[in-house]
Formats: structure tokens, sequence, C-alpha cells
């Protein structure tokens, strides 16, 4: 059986909306951002079948899905399990831990890789629920859906 690449190109509209949004809405958090405003950041989901690039550009914001084979040029590499990166966007674990763990790997530039945690930090509430609300009850329920599985995975790699 030959597994051919998933196509990527149904998410790209919806990535661009959350990151536009994101962008709009708290245009100040591209001040913690220093010069690295218009990096390229890779945010890899090892768990996901594709990585997402970021660009946080004021004029320009990029998010999308890229495969892992065609990585575009970057500043910092960031992978671990999806939902620890989701949890760990809205300040819910602690990324210290999670790079100390092994359960989040850096790779580039970690000076990049702080000042967008700083400039993640400066946004009030949860970036996910935000986002959620965005695609109204089947959002919150998906966010709520992923945020128990999460809760039942930690739950079973304790008890292991």
């Amino acid at each position: 059986m030959i597994l051919l690449p998933l196509p990527l190109f149904p998410l790209q509209p919806i990535l661009s909306r959350i990151v536009r949004r994101v962008a709009a809405e708290n245009p100040s958090m591209f001040n913690r951002l220093g010069p690295w405003v218009g990096a390229d950041y890779i945010i890899d989901p090892i768990n996901l079948p594709f990585a997402l690039h970021l660009r946080p550009d004021r004029e320009q914001p990029i998010l999308r899905a890229v495969s892992r084979r065609a990585l575009p040029p970057h500043a910092a590499h960031i992978s671990g399990k999806f939902l620890d990166l989701l949890e760990l966007i809205d300040a819910d674990l602690d990324g210290d831990a999670l790079f100390f763990s092994r359960a989040l790997v850096i790779e580039g530039n970690t000076e990049a890789v702080v000042s967008l945690r700083n400039a993640l930090d400066d946004i009030d509430g949860s970036i996910a629920e935000r986002v959620a609300g965005m695609f109204g009850a089947p959002g919150r329920a998906a966010l709520t859906a992923m945020r128990r599985a999460g809760e039942r995975a930690r739950h079973k790699e304790a008890r292991a």
C-alpha cells in the first residue's frame, strides 16, 4: 500500500484566518518579539501528519501547514505533542519542565523562541479558547474534547 502525502491546502484558509485574527486582536505582542518580528518558526506537532510554519509579522502574519519533507528556512524549530503545544500556548504547561523532560524539543535560535514565548504570554486570556470561539459551538466542543483527551493521556502516562 502506497501512502500519498496529505493534501494540506484545505487547512490553509483556516490557519490564515486564525493568525490574522490573533495578530489583529493583539498588536502589542509584536513589541515583545523585538528583532524576531517577521522571523520564521516551525511548530511541529509530532503526532500530526504535518508541521506549521509561523511568521509573526505585523502586516502579513503567516500560519500555514507544511510538509516535514519541505520545511522553509526558519530561525527556530519547536516540536512536541500537539496537546502539549496547545497547552503551552496558553501557559497551562511549564515550557521549561517540558523542555527538560524532553517532551519539547527546541532547535535553532533559542532567543527567538524565548521572544515568541514572551509575546504569547502578553496575550490576555486563552488563545486556544479564542480560536475555538471563531468556529462557534463546534470549535468550542472540539477544544473541550482535545483537552479531555490530553488529560486522559497525561493520567495514563503518570500511571505507567
